[in-house]
């Protein structure tokens, strides 16, 4: 579940845990196993309960600790600055456009960051907001209710774009153009997008199908696509927002992996 390639990167970002000579307790279950327990809920999206104590990846309830330990750490957060730095300085990060687009996942629980289904008001659900670049390597994600409008996550996903260092010179953080679809279109944010230095490029409500931006993109869909292909990811089972959010950047984690992996 955890390569050697991928577990060279995250084991120097994992905080020390902290031990009582006098009172050790029980041994501690290594890192890497721990990590494999929680991919494979990510992967699988079983219950924490259900985690079969067989696969040696310790019970369900350690698992989450140790997700919830590390995300309030910002280990996930810093893995993907990273990768993504690794990228750069392969020169494999396209910044000349970005892609914005949502999906919307269906709630079991109510909780924080969570909200009334579009289609099914009776309903709560969550939205996926996501930001790639030009070949739909993942850049900012966020979480909000689901019935949340689009545009609002517009400018706070720009500004969550990290500085990406891995070349000489200043750290790269805004991309040249940015593509979205009708939900964005809305010339107050046009203003404030052109205002951050890059070019909108958004659909005109009104305006025929067939504007052309579909040809750049289709590669947000297909990102989408890679997080839902993570089960724990298509119902949001989480009351808590916090683990939820951590579910979502460690897929972010391993999407961008993925591409590190392939390209450098």
């Amino acid at each position: 579940m955890v390569s050697d390639g991928l577990w060279q990167r995250i084991e120097p970002l994992l905080p020390k845990p902290e031990r009582n000579p006098r009172h050790p307790g029980r041994k501690r279950i290594p890192d890497r196993q721990v990590l494999c327990g929680i991919l494979f809920v990510l992967h699988t999206g079983i219950q924490w309960e259900f985690l079969p104590q067989e696969l040696g990846f310790g019970s369900g309830m350690t698992c989450w600790r140790r997700l919830e330990e590390w995300n309030r750490a910002g280990v996930w957060q810093r893995l993907h600055e990273l990768l993504l730095a690794e990228l750069q300085a392969a020169g494999k990060l396209d910044w000349s456009r970005a892609v914005i687009d949502s999906s919307h996942v269906r709630s079991a629980r109510r909780g924080p960051k969570s909200g009334p289904s579009p289609v099914d008001r009776a309903r709560p659900g969550s939205k996926h907001h996501v930001l790639t670049e030009g070949a739909g390597i993942p850049l900012a994600v966020s979480l909000t209710g689901g019935n949340r409008h689009d545009v609002t996550e517009l400018l706070p996903l720009i500004d969550k774009i990290p500085p990406v260092r891995g070349r000489r010179g200043r750290p790269r953080r805004r991309p040249d153009q940015l593509f979205g679809d009708r939900a964005y279109d809305h010339d107050k944010y046009r203003k404030a997008v052109g205002g951050k230095g890059i070019r909108p490029r958004i659909a005109r409500r009104g305006q025929p199908h067939g504007s052309g931006l579909g040809v750049f993109r289709w590669v947000i869909e297909r990102t989408i696509a890679w997080y839902h292909g993570m089960r724990r990811l298509r119902i949001r089972w989480e009351r808590r927002d916090d683990i939820h959010e951590a579910f979502l950047t460690l897929a972010t984690c391993i999407i961008t992996y993925r591409h590190v992996a392939r390209l450098c």
